[in-house]
């Protein structure tokens, strides 16, 4: 019989996968080891004169204070460091969002992590990427330059996805293989995700969050020596077992880094909780 996998004991979690799980009690004890995790690898680079190639979220936003903070205390330099961004909205003419728009992660990048490090310490401007319309090809130019991308992090969608990589829609056949080498590109926001990020960001409107966006790809993502995924939130739960213990596939996009050799995942405890219970009813 074919086990439920949302019936998994929380402590069972992580068992028989190539994906790693670090489980941290609080959500904000997630947010300091990404941090560290990310310092470190900057710290080993700069200590063998190596440039550090990074992809980046706006979200989750919680490790950029403790990085910004961990930076100016202990004056590591990110004068080497390339940070390419996963992702930002669009307008319906496929444009940016406006730079101050309160959703845009181009200006809250700024806001929340570049305006808190010391300037003599902080990445260069022209070294704070996003990928652009029209000049979706960079991305992939920047990795190819450096030779290397030393890292990837980043929350993981309700539905699964990392970054904007959506799942295929319903009825869309896409194999694993053809999913994973999907490069960066303007999609349109799944309204499950579009749900999700109103109830976070704008009051449950959703009529306030955009319908498309750009995103650095699959593609790009596996090129990275390490992925980290991040899942601090209880509707993180049915997404945390499809990627561990699920089929491969590209409707859980997260699912196709069970592929990747060097992948971890970083859950809050509340996100290992079973999403159903399992309720029997007999005939007395």
């Amino acid at each position: 019989m074919k086990q439920d996998i949302n019936l998994i004991p929380p402590e069972k979690l992580g068992e028989n996968t190539t994906i790693a799980l670090e489980v941290c009690d609080h959500e904000v004890d997630m947010y300091w080891k990404v941090a560290m995790e990310v310092l470190e690898v900057i710290s080993e680079n700069n200590k063998r004169g190596e440039p550090t190639v990074m992809v980046v979220p706006y979200g989750p936003i919680g490790p950029y204070a403790r990085l910004a903070y961990l930076v100016n205390k202990h004056r590591v330099s990110l004068k080497n460091c390339v940070f390419i961004n996963m992702d930002e909205y669009l307008k319906d003419d496929l444009t940016y969002i406006d730079y101050d728009h309160p959703l845009s992660f181009r200006g809250g990048m700024d806001r929340t992590f570049y305006s808190k490090v010391d300037e003599e310490l902080n990445v260069l401007p022209e070294n704070r990427i996003f990928p652009e319309p029209g000049k979706e090809g960079r991305i992939m130019e920047i990795i190819e330059k450096y030779g290397k991308l030393d890292m990837v992090f980043g929350g993981v969608g309700i539905n699964g996805h990392y970054a904007f990589n959506e799942p295929p829609e319903a009825g869309e056949c896409v194999s694993p293989e053809e999913f994973r080498n999907r490069p960066t590109r303007i999609l349109k926001v799944t309204r499950e995700t579009r749900t999700i990020n109103a109830f976070m960001n704008c009051g449950a409107n959703i009529d306030a969050i955009p319908e498309n966006c750009i995103t650095v790809g699959m593609k790009e993502m596996f090129m990275a020596k390490k992925v980290r995924m991040c899942m601090p939130r209880d509707w993180n739960a049915a997404a945390l077992r499809k990627v561990l213990h699920g089929e491969i596939t590209a409707s859980v996009p997260c699912s196709l880094f069970r592929e990747h050799p060097d992948a971890k995942i970083y859950a809050a405890a509340v996100a290992t909780a079973c999403p159903v219970s399992e309720i029997r009813v007999y005939n007395k």
